[in-house]
């Protein structure tokens, strides 16, 4: 294991990227002591903790287009367009099995990000820390007015991209000297304002909750600033980061199957192509690779 700090950031099924940068990861024997998510980052970091090489992608372009898995009408049945019931259920248990034995054993320290409803600001939930593991995986891909609010241990939250898009910082404070982050949006891209439209919205949905809605009203401005502020740590050599070398046309409830491969394939072509780099930023030596 190489001490270090995998930082993921979400974007829904734009995670595909991610995943197929963990695949190559995962087969190049590259497991870092320190994985946190936000969002699908924390849905691909369970399958990186877990060793389980392709079953994100596997779980994705299999049941994108079931409705049991993506569908409005569970927006009615469940009050989510995500099923969660059946992604941790039947999908996790019998139809694409997930490896919990080795998840609970592992001794990487693995954190997700949620944002609590009620202060707008970002928790963060260890694996084996006594709690609802599952549950802060549910709240931290929980999208807003598309979700219901997730309920741990008495508090309710939401997608922890709201208020932590990526937690890089959360890498530094722990202490980590090598953080690697992978991006789901292309270097250079920024959040448009909120349209009138998804301003009016949560307006609307979330006005019993005004520090979750300053939130969210802030949130372009504070990717933005965040966008930044990782450029400069890149560009001095801090943190190394991996993203997409194009713009992205996959949507967070993509559904074209050859949108969502491609994108995964990029993710894995791009971690070839910089493995080297990758390796040498983590100071991993010739014999540690063989």
């Amino acid at each position: 294991m190489t001490e270090g700090a995998l930082v993921l950031e979400g974007g829904s099924l734009r995670g595909v990227f991610t995943a197929g940068v963990l695949d190559v990861f995962m087969e190049e024997g590259i497991e870092l002591s320190y994985v946190n998510g936000v969002s699908a980052g924390s849905m691909c970091g369970m399958s990186y903790v877990s060793k389980q090489i392709g079953r994100t992608i596997k779980v994705d372009l299999n049941y994108v287009n079931d409705k049991r898995f993506l569908s409005f009408r569970n927006m009615v049945k469940n009050r989510s367009i995500f099923n969660f019931d059946f992604l941790f259920g039947e999908l996790s248990d019998t139809l694409i099995p997930f490896d919990y034995q080795t998840f609970e054993e592992s001794k990487q320290k693995f954190e997700v990000v949620a944002t609590r409803c009620k202060t707008g600001k970002p928790e963060y939930f260890e694996k084996n820390d006594g709690r609802d593991f599952i549950a802060a995986i549910k709240a931290s891909s929980s999208l807003p007015i598309l979700s219901r609010m997730i309920d741990i241990d008495g508090k309710k939250y939401l997608d922890g991209g709201c208020s932590m898009p990526f937690a890089y910082e959360r890498a530094m404070d722990l202490g980590y000297e090598k953080i690697i982050l992978i991006l789901t949006r292309q270097k250079g891209y920024r959040k448009p304002p909120l349209d009138k439209w998804t301003k009016r919205g949560y307006e609307q949905y979330f006005a019993p909750l005004p520090k979750f809605l300053k939130t969210l009203e802030e949130g372009p401005d504070r990717y933005n600033r965040i966008q930044e502020e990782i450029e400069a740590l890149e560009a001095s050599g801090r943190i190394y980061v991996i993203r997409p070398d194009k713009p992205v046309t996959v949507s967070r409830t993509e559904q074209d199957k050859r949108k969502l491969e491609a994108l995964y394939n990029d993710g894995r072509r791009l971690a070839r192509e910089q493995m080297e780099a990758v390796k040498q930023y983590l100071g991993i030596t010739d014999e540690e690779r063989n």
